[in-house]
């Protein structure tokens, strides 16, 4: 089945949509999960959502949600395909109520994990193209600190930066958050814990990061709240559904709908100058 989209675009004088990019120094911290479900409840809200799959090598966000895209940025690097060519339609698309738009990554593709300065650049400025037609782009990145995720980042409106209560989860996120300021002085970036198991583990990533980015940055991150460990996610994860189908009154989801708020209000994203 073809769930490619025509995008019908906004009004010329429409502004572009926010940009915001999800990342994290560590990989396995639940990071596509919230890019998937931080766009399913933007939509919800009444935003026209693009949901990107930043990880250019080892795309997941189809898998996780049980879809089978035709063409994929792949065939936009190849030449085959336009980005706008590219987007699909999940749970009826953008134009519907709760249904969000799609660009797919590539799966396994060697060289695609390592593009060059010039691909990379291409896909910024197409992203940044496609956000006149959206309230809000979310871009699911890789882990790690690739020069490639780092570029997508410093082109974003916001970063949100999802942590784990674990010592590599904080170090290797201060290190991202320590790069993209060099690249980007003025970037807003939030700290998002996830796979809490009560408020002090939350209170203590948030707090790491605002230590560390306070001593040797000069700012502190802003809080974009806490998701709370929540056996729901597995159990969604493992049937490919999105959590809120999957079990609309998990505490997971309640949490997901917290974050949200932040995000469109802009406080997740509130750095202050460290004191």
């Amino acid at each position: 089945m073809n769930n490619s989209t025509t995008i019908v675009p906004f009004p010329a004088r429409k502004p572009p949509g926010r940009v915001v990019a999800i990342a994290s120094g560590k990989g396995g911290v639940g990071k596509t999960f919230i890019a998937v479900s931080l766009a399913r409840a933007l939509a919800e809200q009444g935003e026209r959502v693009l949901l990107v799959d930043g990880d250019l090598g080892l795309s997941n966000i189809d898998i996780q949600l049980g879809v089978q895209p035709d063409l994929t940025l792949a065939h936009v690097m190849d030449g085959e395909a336009t980005l706008a060519e590219a987007v699909m339609r999940i749970a009826g698309g953008a134009a519907s109520p709760g249904g969000f738009d799609l660009l797919p990554g590539s799966h396994g593709i060697a060289s695609f994990a390592d593009l060059g300065e010039r691909d990379v650049q291409r896909i910024a400025a197409g992203i940044s193209a496609l956000s006149f037609s959206y309230d809000r782009v979310i871009v699911d990145l890789a882990a790690g600190i690739g020069h490639a995720m780092l570029k997508l980042a410093a082109d974003a409106d916001d970063v949100l930066i999802v942590a784990l209560d674990e010592p590599a989860s904080l170090t290797d996120g201060y290190a991202f958050v320590k790069l993209l300021k060099s690249r980007r002085p003025a970037a807003r970036i939030g700290v998002l814990a996830n796979r809490v198991k009560n408020k002090k583990e939350s209170d203590r990533i948030h707090q790491s990061f605002a230590r560390a980015c306070g001593s040797y940055l000069g700012f502190e991150p802003g809080c974009a709240g806490a998701i709370h460990e929540d056996q729901a996610v597995k159990t969604a994860l493992r049937a490919q559904m999105l959590l809120s189908r999957h079990a609309p009154t998990s505490t997971a989801l309640g949490d997901i709908e917290t974050v949200t708020h932040l995000v469109r209000s802009g406080t997740a994203f509130e750095t202050r100058v460290a004191a």
